[in-house]
């Protein structure tokens, strides 16, 4: 099975994957935001460091979902 086809079933199946993704999804939204500024003063460049951090762990641990989804529907 794919790993398209797998994120499509866990959007349906996984409360958790779908919390995760739509987190990852905001804080890639908010980092763009962010990223637009000129100037980013030194509590936001600490922030902008904290989202990407949060975002690599959102990724992260929906790439152990969809490696288990495989894992056991295989």
């Amino acid at each position: 099975m794919k790993e398209a086809e797998i994120i499509s079933i866990l959007r349906v199946e996984s409360e958790e994957f779908k919390k995760i993704e739509e987190e990852h999804r905001k804080l890639d939204k908010d980092l763009d935001e962010m990223i637009k500024k000129k100037y980013l003063t030194p509590d936001e460049e600490v922030e902008k460091k904290r989202m990407q951090k949060q975002k690599l762990q959102y990724k992260d641990r929906m790439a152990e979902l969809i490696r288990g989804y495989s894992r056991n529907n295989n």
